[in-house]
């Protein structure tokens, strides 16, 4: 296109200064719409989480003849149960920030060994409780019992006792839908991988597969962030939590290959309550049995398209 030479004196000039600024704006606003749709989606998705019309409901069983529990008196006299949790793990456990409200296959583990100790859905308080206060939320009696990605271990039994497992987790890796090149941690050579910074699953790569390029990050979600729009190569950590971000994408991410650790997962009781420990293993083989264990995999981390295992088996130690 042709420019007028032709200077523009008086009245006539701010007009057409006004409509060179008016082009102006106008051209950088078709520009950032343009490169917004050539970039795709700018990372991890917005909170989002099950379908409630999806979920299993659970029979609310009649528990009065569990008694000896101190932690279930307590929680009988205040009317609710508390149930610590993990706030920020998609379809594991997440709250809504906008309703408050819990949802997740760890909350819905939650749900079915509430009922079957007497506590509707309604009558159950959850509270998000960081991984590193765990043990002193449980030993000073600010939940009841937490559900929230609690690997089984010979050092935390000697500050909590555990129920379960009720999943048998492992690290795993996450890529895009459309890698081909990766399909277990023997492919990581030269490969950007992205974990949690000084995590078990960031020294295990770092230890293990020295030829990867390891990329740390305060959070998970970062990685996966960095992933969708292809500055790393592979996102690693317990497979439940990246079945959670796949979840969520089924159609941009995938998990891949055998697990190469082992993570039980367990339900967290106060040290001394036995006979909680006891009617929480009593009501996780009940609903492993009925079919709700696998109801609920189904609604929350079988979005992620991989199929329910098998239950894992109750340790009663």
């Amino acid at each position: 296109m042709n420019r007028q030479t032709t200077p523009v004196t008086g009245p006539a000039r701010r007009p057409a200064a006004r409509a060179r600024a008016g082009g102006r704006v106008l051209a950088a606003v078709l520009l950032l719409t343009a490169l917004a749709a050539g970039c795709g989606k700018p990372g991890t998705p917005p909170p989002k989480g099950p379908q409630p019309s999806a979920l299993p409901s659970y029979q609310v069983q009649d528990a009065s003849a569990i008694t000896g529990s101190p932690t279930l008196d307590a929680a009988r006299s205040r009317g609710h149960l508390v149930v610590g949790a993990k706030e920020d793990q998609p379809y594991l456990g997440q709250k809504n920030p906008a309703t408050g409200v819990y949802s997740g296959f760890d909350i819905e583990i939650a749900k079915m060994v509430g009922a079957s100790l007497g506590f509707p859905p309604d009558r159950i308080q959850f509270k998000t409780i960081a991984s590193a206060n765990r043990e002193t939320a449980l030993q000073n009696g600010q939940v009841d019992y937490y559900v929230g990605t609690y690997t089984i271990n010979d050092n935390r039994k000697k500050l909590v006792g555990f129920a379960g497992p009720y999943f048998i987790a492992g690290q795993s890796l996450l890529v895009r839908k459309n890698n081909t090149t990766i399909h277990g941690p023997e492919d990581l050579d030269g490969k950007k991988v992205c974990s949690a910074a000084g995590s078990t699953p960031y020294q295990r790569i770092q230890t293990k597969f020295p030829k990867a390029r390891l990329i740390g990050y305060d959070t998970y979600s970062a990685c996966v962030d960095n992933l969708i729009t292809n500055q790393v190569d592979a996102v690693t950590t317990d497979n439940a939590i990246l079945l959670g971000y796949a979840a969520k994408v089924p159609d941009e991410l995938k998990v891949v290959g055998p697990l190469f650790s082992t993570e039980p997962y367990g339900i967290g009781v106060p040290k001394n309550d036995t006979v909680l420990r006891g009617a929480i293993n009593d009501a996780l083989e009940h609903h492993m049995r009925n079919g709700d264990w696998q109801r609920a995999f189904e609604a929350t981390l079988g979005l992620s398209g991989e199929p329910a295992p098998t239950p894992p088996q109750i340790d009663r130690y």
